[in-house]
């Protein structure tokens, strides 16, 4: 279909006001597509070309499921969704990723993911009180890295490949690659491949490219068989264990938990979201839509929140104003979701309401 011409990639998104005055904005660009490929709303430039970071991982997962990882390993539902995930490092992530490692072969010190403190606070207090430093198996990506292991080990690529598994030539990243760009409807040779803060490939394509794959997710009707069974399973793990997905506090994992059954959702750094309608969420036979955003400052911590506050992100509240228009979201769920926006009163250090801070944008239809 023909797409709208823009004269600015991204455009006012989010603002502070103080007084009666916007004294800050953030940029950012919307695509809004169906299973079929027809931008259903926009705003901004959908085709604006951008990194996914961590909005790729469950296509990540995609040839580990689809060549039958699942049942060759024994992996349960669960353990599907930790692999997907930007998991919070609590005990409960590290415990369920151990089984996973345990039922494929893959020991911690294989991982090339890094290390990194847990995100979740409570979890990282409780390591230091015991005087223990965190390991790969805290990383927010370690799942990801232990499926993507597991892969080459079912296919018996660790044996022959004398590459590392993340290098972007291995033939692990080679198959991921593929579904990722048959998923986002283009060319393996048209991705933008980058390395990502956990060593692994990363993917850059239009905001449009990258909703429709989110669409496909939800609805997959229309791909073969095998591939089809694979984004069911998907989509399955996640809505089925949201706290898996993220953590505690992690809005991919409220906003699952409230609106069970209806949407995936998987952020990425730097001011990327992404996420799917099921079929049926706006109403008896809606379609499926894929949604994918880029706030294009990075969306830096802020309004007042403290710095480990997971919900002091401009695209929690970006995305429910998007559902909010769109139709997908219930007053009791907005209720629910109040603490990740769409609107925040700004507060200065003593606590006096100075300002608010709030999603500025109006969908464009098609």
């Amino acid at each position: 279909m023909k797409l709208p011409m823009m004269t600015s990639a991204y455009l006012p998104i989010f603002q502070l006001t103080r007084g009666d005055i916007v004294e800050s904005i953030h940029f950012g660009a919307i695509a809004v597509v169906d299973a079929f490929g027809n931008l259903v709303a926009w705003y901004g430039d959908p085709q604006v070309v951008t990194y996914l970071r961590s909005s790729s991982k469950p296509f990540q997962a995609l040839p580990l499921v689809e060549r039958g990882g699942k049942q060759h390993y024994q992996l349960t539902t669960q353990e599907i969704a930790l692999i997907c995930a930007s998991h919070s490092g609590t005990d409960q992530h590290v415990q369920v990723l151990r089984s996973i490692q345990a039922k494929t072969g893959v020991n911690e010190s294989d991982l090339l993911c890094g290390t990194h403190a847990p995100y979740h606070k409570a979890s990282a207090d409780a390591l230091a009180m015991r005087g223990e430093k965190p390991t790969p198996n805290r990383h927010n990506c370690s799942g990801k890295h232990t499926g993507m292991i597991a892969y080459a080990r079912m296919l018996g690529i660790d044996q022959t490949s004398t590459l590392e598994y993340i290098d972007p030539a291995h033939p692990v990243q080679q198959d991921i690659l593929r579904a990722f760009a048959e998923m986002c409807d283009m060319p393996p040779t048209q991705v933008h491949v980058g390395i990502d803060g956990c060593s692994a490939p990363n993917f850059a394509v239009p905001l449009f490219n990258a909703a429709l794959g989110f669409a496909r997710l939800c609805d997959p009707s229309g791909l073969p068989e095998a591939r089809a069974m694979a984004c069911r399973e998907i989509a399955s793990a996640m809505m089925s264990h949201p706290d898996m997905v993220g953590g505690p506090d992690n809005f991919d994992t409220m906003l699952m938990s409230v609106t069970p059954g209806r949407l995936i959702c998987k952020g990425g750094a730097e001011g990327y979201q992404a996420f799917g309608l099921m079929p049926g969420a706006l109403g008896a036979g809606s379609p499926a839509l894929g949604i994918a955003f880029k706030v294009s400052d990075g969306d830096l911590k802020g309004h007042n929140r403290p710095v480990e506050d997971p919900r002091g992100r401009v695209r929690p509240a970006v995305t429910i104003e998007i559902l909010r228009q769109l139709g997908a979201i219930t007053a009791d769920e907005l209720a629910r979701l109040a603490d990740y926006g769409p609107t925040f009163i700004v507060e200065n250090w003593r606590k006096l309401v100075v300002g608010q801070a709030s999603p500025c944008f109006t969908l464009q239809r098609a």
